[in-house]
């Protein structure tokens, strides 16, 4: 199969398996179906499919990210030694491990073709990643706490592992507390790196978008962190800052200088 077969076949396939959309016509315009696909691997619940299905996603969703272009971290070259910063879509960077802002139930985001980093990651990983992340939460019986750190594979992404984190919330005034919330996602991202032979990890802007953290502090306290932990634990993973918007890319290459 092609690629627009293989899309149309997942497509067919996720409408079948919900009653509601059994018969659904499929649109012909390319970048509607890949709308629709995205939009059923968004709300698709944790759960098992065929081999098959997944042996089609698998080769669909790699040769996807080939055509949007995969950065490879050997090709940046750092700011400083150890730290890097980049600015692009974190789901096309090749390197050992990508963080991903996840919210507490940690199965990503459920609204279809939502723009958060959850979304996209748990998109262009495959629904492998969702059930992964559900085998989590049920192992552990209550939902990730903020400040914490899980590890699943990246399974189509281009990076070896995916690093879940849950931000804090900002409604109102930020406080001290926030802020040590903040400071302990970096931290447990780090830890859990180390103890799983990471070398190199990419955090994206943890909890400044939907999760109302000021762009220019949450980059303070990202930078503050992972110096003082690369400095107290002689850490030699190397770190990169990945940045999407304008903004956040000029505050980091600021702190950065």
């Amino acid at each position: 199969m092609n690629q627009a077969e293989k899309r149309q076949y997942l497509i067919r396939t996720l409408l079948d398996e919900q009653p509601r959309y059994r018969g659904m016509r499929i649109p012909p315009d390319e970048s509607d179906q890949k709308r629709l696909l995205r939009s059923l691997f968004n709300i698709r619940l944790p759960g098992s499919v065929s081999i098959d299905f997944l042996s089609v996603q698998d080769e669909y969703l790699k040769e996807a990210a080939k055509e949007k272009g995969i950065t490879d971290l050997r090709d940046l070259t750092p700011v400083m030694p150890g730290i890097y910063l980049w600015q692009g879509d974190i789901t096309t960077l090749a390197c050992d491990a990508i963080v991903n802002a996840a919210n507490s139930g940690m199965t990503g985001c459920y609204q279809p073709c939502h723009n958060c980093i959850d979304n996209c990651i748990h998109t262009y990983a495959g629904i492998q990643l969702r059930n992964a992340c559900a085998e989590i939460i049920d192992a552990q019986g209550y939902e990730e706490p903020t400040g914490q750190a899980k590890i699943t594979p990246g399974y189509n992404l281009p990076c070896k592992y995916v690093i879940h984190t849950v931000g804090p919330i900002v409604q109102g005034k930020l406080t001290g507390h926030h802020e040590e919330q903040l400071a302990s996602c970096y931290r447990s991202c780090l830890q859990i790196a180390k103890e799983n032979s990471v070398r190199s990890l990419a955090f994206c802007c943890i909890s400044t978008g939907v999760f109302g953290f000021p762009q220019q502090r949450a980059a303070e306290i990202a930078v503050q962190t992972v110096r003082e932990y690369q400095s107290t634990n002689q850490s030699q993973i190397e770190v990169i800052f990945n940045v999407f918007k304008d903004r956040d890319y000029e505050i980091y290459r600021n702190l950065l200088r």
